[in-house]
């Protein structure tokens, strides 16, 4: 008996060590993760969503109301921001980065920055032939043609469709939530 205390006691202070390692190992990486992610997971999406700017989205990004918000300005003006949004697709969440025109409440472009789609099949919903069809679109209609708006879906991609739809949909609710807080911090009217 003496001896099954004695491992649960080795067991628990490994486990409580390998915890605290973990934890600490997790607090210490944070910064260099999200720098990681800033480089090579959403910036390459952002970049292109607001490639006419003057200045560096990624380093003038702010948080308003829980949501990183990335600006583009021209000539000290703001003319557009981005933000990223998600929604579920066929085999997980796609990741939208979704860019505003500030003048005339339009569709910069969209980016995905994440997906686990289909391999050759959901994956097309990354190809220009589909996110060019976001480009200068309103924000009020957007839905794919199936269910009455004027986006069409990638053949055989339905979910991968929808779900990048859907994540434009939620970013431009988001954004429309956000706009007056956006406006003030760079004083636009």
């Amino acid at each position: 008996m003496r001896e099954i205390v004695h491992m649960l006691v080795v067991l628990s202070l490994i486990c409580a060590a390998s915890g605290t390692l973990l934890v600490n190992l997790k607090k210490a990486t944070k910064s260099q993760i999200e720098q990681q992610v800033l480089t090579y997971v959403q910036g390459p999406a952002l970049l292109s969503v607001l490639d006419d700017r003057d200045n560096d989205p990624i380093k003038e990004r702010v948080t308003i109301k829980g949501v990183t918000v990335f600006p583009a300005t021209r000539d000290g003006k703001l003319v557009g921001v981005a933000l990223e949004s998600f929604a579920p697709g066929y085999s997980g969440d796609i990741g939208v980065m979704v860019g505003f025109d500030m003048q005339d409440d339009s569709l910069l472009g969209i980016g995905i920055t994440t997906q686990t789609e289909t391999p050759g099949l959901g994956t097309r919903i990354m190809k220009p032939s589909f996110t060019s069809r976001f480009v200068g679109h309103g924000l009020a209609s957007m839905q794919l043609t199936s269910k009455g708006g004027d986006i069409d879906g990638i053949s055989g991609a339905t979910y991968s469709s929808a779900g990048t739809v859907d994540a434009v949909r939620k970013a431009i609710e988001t954004f429309n939530g956000i706009k007056p807080e956006i406006r003030k911090i760079w004083q636009t009217s």
